[in-house]
């Protein structure tokens, strides 16, 4: 069980953490800095939930932008090419699941070049 998941993910410094890793299902808090994004990707075998508890920016899925704001949730289909960027003042504060996880258990990115490098 993680408690008052969105406390944690406004706090969170890192652009990337893992914190609980089940058998289908893995949940992960990001943080996107000013002027920064995930970068474009492609999951070809994860469904991916991203919910933002913080900040302003886009969504770009399939080439397709549309805004992306405080309380908006998106699923991301495995298969789709997309990007979050961030377009305001502050850090971007997102709850993300992957479906099958992703990541390897208990993983941090403190900023985006060292999952880059990890792949």
């Amino acid at each position: 069980m993680i408690q008052d998941i969105a406390f944690k993910a406004k706090a969170n410094i890192n652009f990337r953490q893992v914190l609980e890793s089940g058998v289908h299902t893995q949940i992960v808090i990001m943080s996107i800095p000013v002027g920064g994004d995930i970068g474009e990707e492609t999951h070809t075998d994860n469904d991916q939930v991203l919910f933002l508890v913080a900040g302003e920016g886009k969504v770009i899925l399939n080439g397709e932008e549309s805004p992306y704001k405080i309380g908006d949730i998106v699923l991301v289909n495995a298969g789709t090419k997309h990007n979050f960027i961030n377009t305001g003042s502050t850090d971007l504060k997102i709850i993300t699941t992957y479906s099958p996880p992703h990541h390897p258990a208990g993983t941090i990115h403190k900023i985006k070049a060292d999952s880059e490098m990890q792949g």
